[in-house]
């Protein structure tokens, strides 16, 4: 188990999406962050109290968790000093990067003179089976987007907890780094051998009670053409009842794809549907989750009433307004 609290590290973070593991860690279990690292030249800030490793540890942290999400999620030479000396100090190390913290032999070496603990949540440690399409019991969800990182894991965990409040069966099914480090499990499903990926989320998802949902973490965006392969994987994997449209109305262009837009919402839904009714015939669009932060009140509650309008489908913020409408449409299935 990885030990907690946790020293969030930012690094040379470019903006502030890319240490999306770290703001989710801090949204969802503020109780484990104790502060946030920071490089020089860091774009990102969480609003932690900026702690040295020294510090850090005399507050009680235990574990310097990679809160960065960077293209192609590799570990720069700038950041290993920054690990190195986290182990020498008497942290553990945790992260999600492709690029495994095993692997670096320095850390590797460092880690055993220490009997210090190296944490790599992308690594499946199951031989999950091929996808056999069988039709499980219980209920699931997915949240799907018109882009990467546009708050599909924001709109899962939301949902999973007005369903807990209210005493309803829920569970959130985390597919990346960013869901594993907050609930401690799940399937870090990019770093699954594609054959295997529909599978692992069978896998993830198996027979449940009736009235039970299982709230799936989504990843990519079918029309991402770097990460659309994880949303496939999802949808037909999944088996999803329901499906939930998430989209960040101010970006410019796909991220990291400036030569890529945006596709609408209604290109979202005439494309995710029929692909999900290969697997579960009835599933269905419930809902809109609309990533707002960067918008005003006004700005964001005039978007919302605009796109419910459209596409006649309860539209909500769920980090600004919370997940109760989507909860309601789920409850009504």
């Amino acid at each position: 188990m990885i030990q907690t609290p946790y020293l969030l590290f930012l690094g040379d973070a470019p903006d502030q999406l890319a240490a999306k593991v770290a703001q989710g860690i801090k949204d969802w279990r503020p109780d484990n962050a104790v502060g946030q690292f920071r490089m020089p030249g860091c774009g990102a800030d969480l609003g932690l109290t900026d702690m040295t490793l020294d510090a850090a540890k005399a507050a009680g942290a235990k574990t310097l968790v990679v809160g960065v999400a960077n293209r192609g999620g590799v570990i720069s030479k700038e950041w290993k000093k920054v690990l190195v000396n986290a182990l020498e100090e008497g942290f553990d190390l945790a992260s999600g990067l492709h690029n495994l913290l095993a692997d670096e032999p320095d850390l590797a070496a460092v880690a055993k003179a220490t009997g210090r603990a190296l944490h790599d949540v992308r690594v499946p440690e199951v031989e999950y089976p091929i996808a056999n399409g069988k039709r499980r019991s219980g209920k699931r969800m997915l949240a799907v987007g018109t882009d990467c990182s546009v708050g599909k894991m924001y709109t899962a965990l939301a949902v999973d907890e007005v369903m807990r409040k209210r005493g309803m069966k829920s569970t959130f099914r985390a597919t990346g780094q960013t869901g594993i480090l907050i609930t401690g499990d799940g399937v870090p499903l990019d770093a699954v051998v594609a054959d295997f990926m529909a599978g692992s989320v069978e896998y993830l998802t198996p027979d449940n009670d009736d009235d039970h949902w299982d709230i799936i973490e989504g990843q990519g965006s079918l029309f991402h053409v770097s990460y659309s392969g994880v949303t496939m994987a999802l949808i037909h994997g999944g088996q999803p009842d329901a499906l939930i449209l998430s989209h960040e109305p101010t970006r410019a262009h796909m991220r990291g794809l400036p030569d890529y837009a945006l596709p609408s919402l209604e290109a979202l839904r005439d494309t995710a549907l029929p692909l999900a009714r290969v697997a579960n015939p009835n599933c269905q669009v419930v809902g809109v989750s609309i990533n707002t932060q960067h918008m005003s009140e006004d700005e964001a509650m005039s978007y919302m009433e605009g796109v419910e309008k459209r596409l006649g489908l309860p539209t909500v913020d769920p980090f600004r307004n919370g997940a109760d409408r989507l909860v309601d449409a789920l409850a009504a299935m």
